[in-house]
């Protein structure tokens, strides 16, 4: 029988799990205090601002403790579990022989990391001086762990000899520097006087607030409005903005204030279209897949991009240059619980009919459920919303960051229309298509948008453009 003494405590960090997500929120606990955990065992359900993400352990052992619990944001490379593995499992366990003397061992190896440790996507933040709590004198005084957390932090050498700079990870640098807060009079409350996101918000409260401890004044703020009213009868209702509702303000902040956006507007008979899609419900090779107006919208473009491919690029701001892509990722905006995302389909320029329905039946499921993965939402070219299904006319889309265009599309519904000299009622829609000024004109823009729309009036054209 293995006991503590012949056991090591390893602790699982947060690991990066999209392309420098800085933090992740823990929407649930799989394990508990106690229980055996193997090798790929997924231990927890974390939220970046990407997608919700299932995090596996990578080592066998018993539950120790969580160290935070569900609905807390977690910074990328803090521990958030410890696992009690055995001692004959490898090296690393025999060095921990006794709990307080685990801290020294990482500072003996520390130069042949070079201060990160890779993790699941990327690397982790530099190895910190503390295995458990900070609460534990011995392992908060050792000096060489110490050195190497205010290398990380700040930056990529040691602190200046006779200057000590305040210990702060960039993301509060950044934080602090946007709210006017001088972290040289913050008192920092996280492991080896890091300070953290909450201190920042502490220090940058009206004094007379909390004139007296800063560092308690964020877990004091949630129980004060209790007594006052409840939820239901409150005036007003504060909702912290984090995991997708936050990145998705930073980027359409981002979007609409670098990007010069032109929206061009079209109102398009698609009777013909939606017949087809009835058409195509009923054909054998498209059973079972998702057949509606939006799989043919999607063809349209892909139509309409390939007759003007220069559409189909970005803007480098860096190197002064736009890019043209031979492909296209194509983007839907989706709305989930968790908020709006945009998933792209790989390569959709090369996708025939069938197989464009059954990627956008993925996509929108996999949207739904919450499970679309970070690498789904990354290197997209141009979107697609439907903001018809709400009822809604048209609207004057915002691009995804990094895209040059945007097709917005309006409800079909039926109204009199002119048709073969006549007024009939017809099925009519109206398409908005935002599109980055800087590489994009408006000979360019006007001719996907006809194109997209006489794809949809005369449906045919998917053959004979195509």
């Amino acid at each position: 029988m293995t006991t503590m003494t012949e056991a090591s405590v390893r602790e699982f960090k947060m690991p990066d799990v999209g392309e420098g997500l800085t933090e992740a929120e823990i929407l649930k606990w799989y394990v508990q205090p106690g229980d055996t955990v193997t090798d790929g065992q997924v231990v927890c359900e974390v939220e970046t601002a990407k997608a919700a993400v299932e995090l596996p352990i990578p080592y066998d052992g018993v539950v120790r403790e969580l160290h935070f619990p569900e609905g807390t944001t977690v910074d990328v490379g803090t521990p958030i579990i410890a696992v009690a593995v055995a001692g004959a499992g490898g090296a690393a366990p025999k060095a921990p022989a006794e709990q307080p003397a685990a801290a020294p061992a990482p500072a003996k190896d520390e130069p042949k990391p070079e201060g990160r440790q890779p993790v699941l996507v990327g690397y982790g933040v530099a190895a910190s001086s503390t295995r458990r709590r900070p609460r534990k004198g011995p392992e908060v005084t050792v000096p060489a762990p110490a050195q190497a957390v205010q290398a990380e932090l700040n930056g990529h050498g040691g602190a200046v000899a006779g200057k000590s700079r305040p210990l702060a990870k960039p993301p509060v640098r950044k934080l602090a520097k946007d709210l006017g807060v001088d972290l040289a009079a913050i008192t920092p409350s996280g492991p080896d006087g890091i300070i953290t996101r909450e201190d920042v918000h502490a220090a940058a409260t009206p004094r007379t607030a909390e004139p007296a401890a800063p560092v308690t004044a964020a877990p004091a703020a949630p129980a004060a409005p209790a007594p006052v009213a409840s939820y239901d009868t409150a005036r007003e209702i504060r909702i912290p903005v984090k995991g997708v509702r936050k990145a998705t303000a930073q980027a359409m902040v981002g979007s609409a204030f670098t990007a010069p956006h032109v929206t061009e507007f079209v109102t398009v008979d698609v009777t013909r279209t939606m017949k087809l899609v009835e058409e195509l419900k009923q054909d054998k090779e498209m059973q079972g897949l998702r057949v509606n107006p939006l799989l043919l919208i999607a063809k349209a473009l892909l139509v309409a991009i390939k007759r003007n491919p220069d559409i189909n690029a970005s803007w480098d701001e860096a190197n002064q240059e736009i890019v043209r892509k031979r492909y296209v990722n194509l983007g839907i905006a989706a709305a989930t619980p968790r908020g709006l995302i945009v998933p792209n389909i790989k390569d959709a320029q090369d996708k025939t009919l069938p197989e464009l329905a059954q990627a956008l039946g993925e996509l929108v499921s996999t949207a739904r459920e919450g499970k679309t993965s970070p690498a789904a939402m990354q290197g997209g070219t141009v979107t697609i919303t439907n903001v018809g299904v709400f009822g809604v006319d048209t609207g004057t889309p915002i691009l995804n960051p990094g895209e040059s265009a945007i097709l917005a599309v309006g409800a079909i519904k039926l109204q009199p229309w002119v048709h073969k000299g006549k007024v009939k009622p017809r099925q009519v829609t109206t398409l908005a298509l935002s599109f980055d000024h800087r590489l994009v004109d408006g000979e360019l823009g006007s001719k996907v948008l006809a194109d997209v729309a006489a794809v949809l009036e005369q449906p045919k054209r998917l053959i004979t453009w195509a």
